[in-house]
């Protein structure tokens, strides 16, 4: 294991993370981690951990953690987003090529009607963007 250990380690939860000052100078030489405090990345909360005082340290640390994260978070959003496009065109391939009547009709109300609000909800969102960008 690397000595260079960071001094803060987050451990990922729903909606945000706990915090952990992480210590590995005592005398057995153990890697010691003390929460000091839990975030909610939602709505920016930071809450310390029981009597913790957070120092600006601690404070630049977190923030700078949670906008590493909202970033990361941001860009698997995307990501996901174009892996449902290439779902969606393989989809199509396997409706054209492969489905029985049966499949398709299994599956074929459902997709419409998602596939119908998501043309709607684009639609609406993109005549926002064309109309704000003519003011």
């Amino acid at each position: 294991m690397s000595s260079d250990l960071p001094d803060y380690y987050f451990r990922v939860r729903e909606n945000g993370a706990m915090v952990f000052r992480v210590d590995t100078e005592n005398r057995q030489r153990r890697i010691e981690m003390d929460q000091i405090a839990v975030i909610n990345i939602k709505n920016g909360d930071v809450k310390p951990h029981g009597d913790t005082k957070l120092t600006k340290e601690d404070k630049a640390e977190i923030n700078a953690w949670m906008d590493e994260r909202r970033a990361l978070l941001d860009a698997r959003t995307v990501d996901d987003i174009l892996r449902t496009v290439d779902h969606l065109n393989l989809t199509s391939q396997w409706a054209q090529s492969k489905a029985t009547p049966d499949q398709l009709e299994q599956i074929t109300d459902t997709l419409l009607l998602a596939m119908h609000d998501l043309r709607s909800v684009l639609v609406r969102k993109k005549a926002d963007r064309l109309l704000k960008g003519k003011k």
